[in-house]
């Protein structure tokens, strides 16, 4: 059977007026064209999904109905993308499944599936702190939640990184670093032992300013502090130092006399130093000899404390104070002589020429002394 001729345009006119037709009207509830439809094979958002609004930097080509993913798992897609009043920062605005739940400070980052496919949002949750714990009942991302500026990321697009390999190919460094290969290598030849060990001590440098870096960090706030105190009393310091320019005039005018002073202090020492050395053996000699006197005066103890009392009070001690009868004293003087000889002149008082007196004219002699003449003792 033959078909008309004008069938196949028939059935071109019905599908672009069809085409048509979808374009200029909703298709579907809420939509308003095209790029509203949801794409076959997409993520299944499921009865109850929820919105999430975060904030980009920069979107590169990323446009609406890009698929939104957790651990590379698509689980929603962008529905709207917007710039801010100020038109630095785009608004990503993202459907998510119901059943997915990720806590309240998640980050977004926006990657590309491969080297040259699409770009997608990844939804990923922060890194645990040590100590914490997100299951539960810790905050979770819901309807109308937004994450900020300071939780998006980009990865580097394709060009970027083409751009920064060309610049590096293109005289932006190779050649340098080739020269500086061949130097090292030229350098380092024949003393890797000497390099091996520089490289050890380095390494224990570091690891020692690593271990003393709350010492340095200590010492650093100190001297921090005392540039502080001087700034402070910067007005202090320049009168102390204007003050100080007249003695420095004087050490300089005296100098000739100071280093006089010096080289005699020097000559001085050496003759002491001789003196000493020469002297040495003379004054251990005399130490050694020392020894037994300082031996015999600590042995002597108490006594020599008390002998230096009975010293003072010579030569009344305190045996003769026991004598002593009533608030006087008596002495008692025993002389000896010899038989057939005089009292001792010494003892004799001089004999006086007699005096007148107005009664009797004469003054009676003094007495003498009463001798024993058996014993030849005089007592007084």
């Amino acid at each position: 059977m033959t078909r008309p001729a004008g069938a196949p345009l028939r059935r071109a006119l019905a599908a672009v007026g069809l085409a048509l037709a979808l374009t200029g009207c909703s298709a579907l509830p809420g939509t308003t064209g095209l790029d509203q439809l949801p794409l076959p094979g997409g993520a299944d958002l499921g009865s109850d999904p929820y919105q999430v609004t975060a904030e980009f930097a920069d979107v590169l080509s990323l446009v609406p109905q890009s698929a939104v993913k957790v651990n590379d798992v698509a689980v929603g897609r962008v529905t709207r993308i917007r710039l801010d009043r100020d038109g630095w920062t785009a608004h990503v605005t993202m459907k998510i499944n119901g059943s997915v739940r990720l806590p309240a400070d998640a980050h977004a980052a926006l990657e590309q599936s491969s080297l040259l496919g699409e770009k997608y949002v990844q939804l990923s949750a922060p890194p645990a702190r040590p100590g914490t714990d997100r299951a539960g009942s810790a905050p979770r991302l819901r309807d109308g939640s937004a994450i900020p500026l300071a939780r998006t990321n980009r990865n580097p697009e394709v060009e970027e990184v083409f751009g920064a390999l060309s610049l590096l190919l293109n005289g932006g460094g190779v050649e340098q670093i080739k020269n500086i290969a061949t130097e090292l290598n030229r350098a380092i030849g024949g003393r890797e032992t000497q390099v091996r060990s520089v490289l050890r001590r380095i390494d224990t440098l570091v690891t020692s300013l690593d271990r003393n870096k709350a010492n340095i960090t200590a010492a650093l706030d100190g001297v921090n502090r005392l540039a502080a105190t001087l700034a402070a009393r910067r007005t202090e310091i320049g009168r102390v130092l204007t003050g100080v320019a007249p003695g420095l005039k004087v050490l300089e005018d005296q100098r000739g006399s100071l280093l006089t002073m010096l080289r005699a202090l020097d000559t001085l020492a050496t003759v002491a130093v001789d003196t000493i050395e020469r002297g040495k053996d003379d004054t251990i000699a005399d130490l050694k000899a020392l020894g037994p006197v300082l031996t015999a005066l600590a042995d002597s103890g108490r006594a020599l404390p008390e002998s230096l009392q009975v010293l003072l009070t010579y030569p009344f001690t305190d045996e003769v104070l026991k004598g002593i009868k009533g608030d006087y004293l008596n002495a008692y003087l025993r002389v000896t002589a010899r038989p057939g000889t005089e009292i001792i002149p010494a003892l004799t008082p001089p004999r006086r020429a007699p005096r007148t007196t107005a009664g009797s004219g004469t003054t009676p002699p003094l007495p003498l002394p009463a001798v024993t003449p058996a014993t030849g003792e005089e007592q007084r």
